[in-house]
């Protein structure tokens, strides 16, 4: 088996073995090295914090940049659509993972149910309302003409 993957397994166990969360764990490589190990922690603080996106704020700040294009990140199972693009936004370029989402549905998870949603196979139960949307379009204009802006 991987050695990072191994250690991904190790961080779900601990995950479990804590009640933080479900079975996940996380490792972020950079250039052969652990520059990040997590778990989820969903139970213990909030939604979002599945092993992935943890993974990645632990790399980003050690590593001090939100750029992770030269990481590669393990994790126990297919990431969820969450996870997916949070790893897009770090330009992680590359994905190993062990158990998939329909293995992850099989056991209670909702991932099946999101990727169908982002499918367009499934409409979302969350109602989007737009407000304000001048003020907020002219931020995006301030932001546009900043100098040494960054993405």
């Amino acid at each position: 088996m991987n050695k990072f993957m191994q250690e991904a397994i190790k961080e779900a166990k601990k995950g479990i073995a804590k009640k933080h969360g479900g079975p996940f764990g996380a490792v972020i490589v950079c250039k052969g090295k652990v520059i990040a190990k997590a778990h989820n922690t969903v139970l213990a603080s909030d939604a979002t914090s599945h092993a992935e996106i943890n993974a990645i704020r632990k790399a980003s700040k050690k590593l001090k940049r939100f750029d992770l294009s030269d990481c590669e990140i393990y994790s126990t199972c297919e990431p969820c659509p969450m996870c997916f693009y949070a790893i897009q936004w770090a330009n992680i370029k590359k994905v190993f993972y062990g158990a998939s989402s329909k293995d992850a549905s099989k056991i209670g998870f909702r991932d099946k149910e999101l990727y169908e949603i982002l499918n367009g196979k499934k409409k979302p139960g969350i109602q989007m309302n737009k407000l304000s949307s001048s003020e907020c379009v002219e931020l995006m204009e301030i932001f546009a003409k900043a100098t040494k802006k960054r993405y």
